[in-house]
């Protein structure tokens, strides 16, 4: 099942999603967060009644959603991942990569300039060859849930950019 973004950007040739965590890291994390703020109240009165809670569940919020804010995306001849820009004119190739494809691209004998952007709850990624003789960076490795799709956008992006 594809994301309303996704869909609506494989139509016009682009790509967009977001690296969102998944369902049950919220309430696993709220549950942590809660079970901290208990361990400090620990039946005490006045303010350590309720500031572990005030601000331990708020901070959760906050740490979740800032790990799924990553965004990437392929427009205007461009490949973005989160503040990084990419362009595609620069792309030699882009291979989609399952789980064990990124293991071993990542693994031991990874390339230490490598861009690398992963989320460790997102099985696939594509690796983004580059073709920039002044940049030292040999490829990118990003992580995405649809592989084919991000890689296809990038390789259609490359190709008609003028």
């Amino acid at each position: 099942m594809s994301s309303p973004s996704s869909a609506t950007s494989a139509a016009t040739g682009g790509h967009a999603e977001r690296l969102t965590l998944p369902w049950w890291a919220w309430p696993a994390g709220l549950a942590v967060a809660g079970l901290l703020a208990a361990e400090l109240w620990m039946g005490a009165t006045g303010v350590r009644a309720w500031l572990p809670f005030a601000v331990l569940i708020p901070a959760a919020v906050a740490v979740l959603w800032w790990l799924g804010r990553i965004r990437v995306e392929v427009r205007d001849g461009e490949l973005r991942v989160d503040d990084a820009r990419l362009p595609v004119r620069h792309v030699a190739d882009a291979v989609p990569l399952d789980a064990a494809g990124r293991r071993e691209v990542l693994g031991v004998g990874a390339d230490p300039l490598a861009f690398v952007v992963q989320r460790p709850w997102i099985g696939g990624a594509v690796q983004v060859v580059l073709d920039d003789p002044a940049d030292p960076t040999p490829f990118w490795v990003v992580s995405t849930r649809h592989p084919v799709e991000l890689a296809t956008a990038l390789l259609t992006a490359r190709d008609t950019t003028p």
